[in-house]
């Protein structure tokens, strides 16, 4: 026997998958409501139940796994501070590892951090800081201020170091000697305009694993569960690599984006390299990574559909559901007051599936490249900033207002490039698909031990719509 069982303890819900390895097959899921107010085993146990009673109708009622690994964003997930020299340089470096580790990054800080700031880092409790700044032999000045300054406030959380190396000596002793929780890593620009980020990235889960689990209560899964691996949203961003690129062995399905709409963010994921594909179009800005996730904290489904109405506007949501006089403020403001809430009638549903556009709608737009234009002497000269995810294969949606829609497509739909802003660099003829059986996350969690498992498993789960 070879089983697993892969436990995502979700912001909103806790969902379950038991994998069977020897038939490369999905025996069973099941979910239940994140319980991190009271006792997250709650949920886990409720969901577990679920579970064994659908291995018991299908003849396996007495199953054993013989791995249960678990990713979580429960309890906020991975809040982060991630602190640089420049903005657009290496506080955005700083920012994009952050955010590939699977963090919700609260705020970027630059340049000389004041004692305003560091009372802002206070007051917005983070569960861990990246200090970047400067490249490899550059300005040291700057890393160093803001490495005294959070040597003098002793903040009680971890913070890993990522910036310039010739610092890394001075930075390590100011930190021993104020007794902080810290640790070194690699810079994430070592050079101008080139990212890093992967030794950072690997940094963060290792700390998340073995500290930030504890401090959120999650530990008290782990004697249940063999290990807590990673944050979710970092699971599904090693899944959809995997599913992009393949293995040795198996082929991956090509260039794809994907969007994660949850209760508290709508995620967005792109596997390419986003190079200019129009003619006569340079590249400006910071090197984009192949595998880019981007969070809007702003964009969800329950927790945050108050500011998703903000940004969207309530004459947008109107018009997606072609309904000039409904209430989309009550709906909003109920739905943030009852993050559990399933829609029972065909009016919540709608409701939903057009909330659900405008997240898809905005945060593509964030996530995409766009065009600028400017006059030199040699006339217009055009700038990609960002990527072009133009010729992207796949468009992947996951998330449960897209599993329960009866056209999950139509959703999707609203993150395609429009020629009304043609400057956004958005997907314009992907192939369609569905994360019907919520599995990214869990196959993220496989691929640690069976990369070619996981693969073919999500290969032939995620239907193409």
């Amino acid at each position: 026997m070879n089983n697993y069982l892969l436990i995502d303890f979700g912001s909103t819900y806790t969902k379950l998958t038991a994998v069977d390895l020897n038939a490369e097959a999905i025996l069973g899921t099941a979910k239940s409501y994140t319980t991190v107010e009271t006792d997250i085993m709650t949920g886990y146990e409720a969901a577990l139940a679920e579970l064994k009673a659908t291995l018991a109708a299908k003849g396996r009622p007495d199953l054993e796994f013989d791995r249960k690994l678990a990713c979580s964003s429960a309890a906020g997930g991975l809040k982060m501070v991630a602190i640089g020299l420049v903005q657009e340089l290496t506080a955005e470096a700083a920012k994009r590892a952050a955010l590939g580790a699977g963090a919700r990054v609260l705020q970027v800080f630059d340049h000389d951090l004041t004692r305003r700031d560091i009372e802002k880092i206070a007051a917005l409790k983070p569960d861990m800081l990246l200090l970047a700044g400067g490249t490899d032999g550059g300005n040291q000045t700057c890393i160093l201020h803001n490495a005294k300054r959070l040597a003098e406030a002793k903040l009680p959380v971890p913070i890993v170091v990522a910036g310039n190396k010739s610092a890394m000596d001075d930075i390590d002793d100011l930190f021993k000697e104020a007794e902080l929780i810290y640790s070194m890593s690699d810079n994430v620009m070592p050079k101008l305009n080139v990212l890093n980020v992967d030794p950072a990235r690997e940094e963060i889960r290792e700390i998340f694993m073995q500290r930030i689990t504890h401090a959120k209560g999650i530990h008290t899964a782990t004697g249940m569960i063999d290990d807590i691996l990673m944050p979710t949203p970092a699971a599904v961003l090693k899944a959809a690599e995997l599913l992009s690129k393949g293995t040795d062995l198996e082929d991956g399905i090509g260039t794809l984006v994907m969007v994660d709409i949850g209760g508290a963010t709508t995620d967005v994921y792109s596997i390419c390299d986003g190079e200019p594909t129009q003619p006569g179009v340079t590249q400006k800005g910071l090197e984009e990574p192949f595998a880019k996730r981007t969070v809007e904290g702003d964009l969800g489904m329950r927790y945050s559909a108050l500011s998703l109405k903000e940004a969207a506007g309530s004459k947008r949501i109107r018009a997606y559901l072609k309904d000039d006089l409904a209430d989309v403020d009550a709906a909003c403001r109920h739905r943030s007051l009852q993050p559990d809430m399933i829609p029972q009638s065909p009016e919540e549903r709608h409701m939903d599936e057009a909330i659900a556009k405008a997240a898809v709608a905005l945060s593509v737009e964030r996530h995409a490249g766009c065009l600028e234009s400017y006059y030199s002497p040699m006339g217009v000269v055009i700038s990609q900033l960002g990527k072009d995810l133009g010729n992207a294969a796949a468009f992947i949606g996951t998330g449960g207002v897209l599993v329960a829609s009866e056209n999950p497509k139509a959703i999707l739909q609203e993150g395609l490039y429009d020629q009304e802003t043609p400057t956004s660099l958005r997907p314009k003829s992907p192939a369609f698909k569905l994360d019907q059986d919520y599995i990214l996350s869990a196959m993220g969690l496989l691929s640690q031990d069976h990369p070619d498992t996981a693969l073919r498993i999500m290969k032939r789960h995620i239907v193409t719509l």
